[in-house]
């Protein structure tokens, strides 16, 4: 034995096998997803990627390409030390050997091997045009070059599927070579041959047709890899499903080249609820929207609040309309429970609201309103009203029950009383500028006048009502102000114009968020900043001052 093949002897990475191998869940999120302009994975970001993937429960997870590139190279290589997969099967990504060599020569195709991963991808051309302009070869070469490297890395021990790219615009072209393309792949001993929707052209029919087409006339195990330019990627990935294919491409949320890849979450969750096949761990659907926002906070790109099952919206409802069928039975305006996948109703506060909506939320909120119908219609008249003047209670959940306990309990919430505030920016002649803001407040009986600086007057603002607040209210020094959006609102022309402003603030076990209107963005962030601070004290259990 030559020290190479005792290398390729070793137990790969992430080498557990899938309980079941009827269907395959292939996740492709850091290789063809990491292709996503303003994603840019760091190894760490790979390997905690991988681990949210297994926690999942895919049975696949491509890990990116060995050899081709230093980061993909130490990815495989901590990852072997790092990570205890439970369900997942690492995969390495490569190419077929070159041509005019032999695979067991091709250095691309010994760093596949040196990956240690127990599966190899290979990209292979499909479309007889790519073979002879990209790869500059004939096609009888093109399919000896993938006869050569399956049947080389699948006696080296591994697992190989094979990815035929730009395989529906070549089916198109010349349908008999795609087809000779899958033939040669799954003879060599390929356990997938994987259709291609490269430039993500095609329509769900189409795919349909041909991945029908293709199984009965080659018998190999096909798989899907389709891309979003159509916008129908998960539509295009559920069709060559009823066609007859058993393995999916997918990318977490959706991230790809271009517009993107089919979507993991609405794939999956079609399968499992819509299809009734179990193509996940028991338990893991649960999983869904955790495991997609936290996919979305490695790669630093804020979770996509209008995506299906997992969106924060998914299951929001505003309609007084619906919000009245829901009251009677949920199931009448939501196409599944919304647990199934790990999200939640919402109902969502606005002028379209009706009483089920202000009834649904307070029920919500844990305010019991009972029957007392004059109480809902004076909340929702009081919404109706302060929306007209600007407001939006949808995206300030916060500012809303700070609202309705006022209508339900007789007054606001009073933990202190503002005698004034005032917030200066001083323009000093080196180009440099200061903030400072005064607050003077009540609060216990006690008169607290303090002052604050800060890189701005709303930010100057925000520390001054903390420093006079926080030695009578300490849990306030909690609180982090961690998104701050402005909108000038229609109705006045220039700086005449009314303001609208959303904070969101934290206290490191949740977020909420308030919301202040006015004529100038200094009152209105004043406004936002004082309801959240009387947030903030209510839910960590304060009581009102007397």
């Amino acid at each position: 034995m030559t020290e190479t093949s005792e290398r390729d002897d070793r137990s790969p990475v992430g080498a557990a096998s899938p309980a079941d191998d009827s269907f395959h869940v292939f996740d492709t999120t850091l290789r063809d997803g990491a292709q996503r302009e303003g994603i840019n994975l760091t190894v760490a970001d790979k390997l905690a990627i991988a681990r949210h993937l297994d926690d999942f429960g895919v049975g696949f997870i491509e890990g990116g390409w060995p050899g081709a590139n230093p980061r993909d190279t130490e990815f495989f290589a901590r990852a072997r030390e790092e990570i205890e997969f439970r369900h997942a099967q690492l995969v390495a990504f490569g190419a077929t050997r070159r041509a005019g060599t032999k695979a067991a020569e091709d250095p691309q195709v010994r760093a596949l091997l040196d990956a240690g991963a127990p599966v190899i991808t290979l990209v292979a051309k499909s479309h007889d045009r790519h073979v002879e302009l990209a790869l500059r070869t004939t096609l009888e070469e093109n399919l000896e070059m993938i006869r050569d490297t399956v049947s080389h890395l699948k006696e080296q021990g591994r697992r190989v599927f094979v990815d035929c790219e730009h395989f529906f615009d070549g089916y198109r072209a010349n349908p008999h070579y795609a087809k000779d393309v899958v033939r040669t792949a799954a003879r060599a001993g390929a356990d997938v041959v994987v259709l291609c929707d490269t430039n993500g052209g095609m329509l769900p029919a189409q795919v349909q047709a041909v991945v029908a087409t293709v199984l009965a006339d080659t018998g190999a195990r096909l798989g899907i890899h389709a891309q979003d330019d159509t916008g129908c990627a998960v539509a295009n990935t559920l069709a060559a499903v009823d066609a007859g294919a058993t393995h999916v491409q997918c990318t977490a949320n959706g991230y790809g080249e271009r517009v993107g890849n089919a979507n993991l979450f609405p794939v999956v969750a079609a399968l499992e609820l819509k299809y009734g096949r179990q193509v996940l761990p028991e338990g893991r659907l649960r999983e869904m929207t955790r495991i997609s926002h936290a996919i979305a906070e490695v790669v630093n790109l804020t979770p996509a609040t209008h995506q299906p099952y997992v969106g924060i919206s998914a299951f929001a409802h505003k309609a007084g309309l619906h919000a009245s069928a829901i009251k009677v039975d949920p199931d009448l305006y939501q196409h599944i429970d919304p647990e199934q996948v790990g999200n939640t109703m919402r109902m969502l506060v606005s002028d379209m609201a009706g009483r089920a909506s202000i009834e649904l939320k307070g029920r919500e909120l844990g305010i019991d309103l009972g029957d007392d119908r004059a109480l809902v219609g004076r909340v929702v008249e009081r919404v109706k009203e302060r929306e007209l003047k600007g407001y939006t209670y949808e995206a300030a959940d916060a500012s809303f029950e700070l609202l309705l306990r006022a209508e339900a309990e007789g007054g606001p919430l009073s933990y202190f009383q503002v005698e004034s505030w005032r917030a200066i920016v001083e323009d000093r002649p080196d180009g440099t500028h200061a903030n400072e803001a005064t607050v003077k407040l009540w609060a216990k009986g006690e008169r607290i006048v303090a002052t604050a600086e800060g890189n701005g007057p709303v930010n100057a603002l925000d520390r001054a009502l903390r420093v006079a607040l926080e030695k009578i209210y300490p849990q306030l020094a909690k609180l982090e102000l961690v998104d701050y959006k402005v909108r000038i609102l229609e109705g006045k022309h220039g700086t005449q114009s009314t303001t609208r402003v959303l904070i969101s603030t934290s206290d490191g076990t949740g977020e909420w968020s308030t919301v202040g209107v006015a004529d100038n963005v200094i009152a209105a962030s004043w406004q936002a900043l004082e309801d959240a601070c009387t947030y903030g004290l209510l839910r960590a259990g304060v009581t009102p001052a007397e």
